[in-house]
């Protein structure tokens, strides 16, 4: 056996690390926001947002947090997030500057963008329990893309 991967075992593996980085990060911003959901609703007046905005971005994170965890719609959930934290960018963090403002949200984006190019990888539920994707015109697309990229 062979110790050398290949470009394309790398891109099947490759998805699972910030699949449950980004999962987890999520989950675990949006878990205190469940458990304090009138203390969220009373605070985004403060950065000019209606209060029943809480309760959509917290489920959000929640189960957008656990999709991208357990690889399940997982391009769909990474579309909503990368429109929230650009969101969250403009209105709460931009001001305070990229270093202790927004990086963290721009890395969550960079890894959504990532995955909702890719898909959830080999090992998600998508494709071990469900065994297709979901979402199966990305797959296409992606499928396509790296047939061509092979032949060039």
């Amino acid at each position: 056996m062979t110790l050398r991967m290949n470009s394309l075992q790398l891109m099947i593996l490759g998805p699972l690390p910030i699949r449950i980085l980004a999962g987890l990060t999520l989950l675990l911003h949006g878990l205190p926001k469940i458990t304090d959901i009138s203390g969220v609703q009373s605070f985004f007046p403060n950065l000019g947002l209606p209060p029943e905005l809480a309760i959509p971005v917290t489920l959000l994170e929640v189960i957008g947090g656990l999709a991208l965890l357990l690889g399940i719609l997982t391009r769909i959930a990474s579309g909503l997030i990368i429109i929230e934290m650009i969101g969250a960018v403009v209105v709460a963090k931009l001001s305070k500057g990229f270093v202790g403002g927004y990086e963290l949200e721009f890395l969550i984006v960079a890894i959504c963008i990532s995955l909702f190019i890719s898909g959830p990888g080999r090992i998600s539920i998508e494709y071990d329990l469900l065994k297709r994707e979901i979402f199966p015109r990305g797959k296409q697309l992606v499928d396509s893309l790296r047939q061509k990229s092979a032949l060039s």
